[in-house]
């Protein structure tokens, strides 16, 4: 559970990392400030964590997709192997009919 607090918190920080440099891209024009170097340091090195976060929950198991698209790696083993076996019986079918 605290993993998804800590990824939409590192998600809001992002989107504030971002606002701000686009404040100081326009804040600053014409200066020698480097506020919007140092946004683009902070989101990218928040985005990093934010992947990090995602894959270690992922690894561990605290994250998982329930997306009817994905069937996971069970039942995509099993998809798999029946596919295989349909092409394999059609091309014994199409071997026979050549014959």
């Amino acid at each position: 559970m605290w993993l998804k607090v800590i990824i939409v918190l590192l998600f809001l920080l992002i989107l504030a990392s971002l606002s701000s440099g686009l404040l100081f891209l326009f804040k600053d024009v014409g200066s020698k400030s480097k506020r919007t170097l140092y946004a683009l340091g902070t989101r990218v090195c928040l985005a990093a964590l934010m992947l990090m976060c995602i894959f270690y929950g992922l690894y561990t198991g605290q994250l998982g997709s329930t997306a009817p698209w994905d069937a996971g790696p069970d039942l995509a083993k099993k998809t798999l192997s029946s596919q295989t076996q349909l092409n394999s019986e059609s091309s014994t079918q199409d071997i026979n009919k050549q014959e």
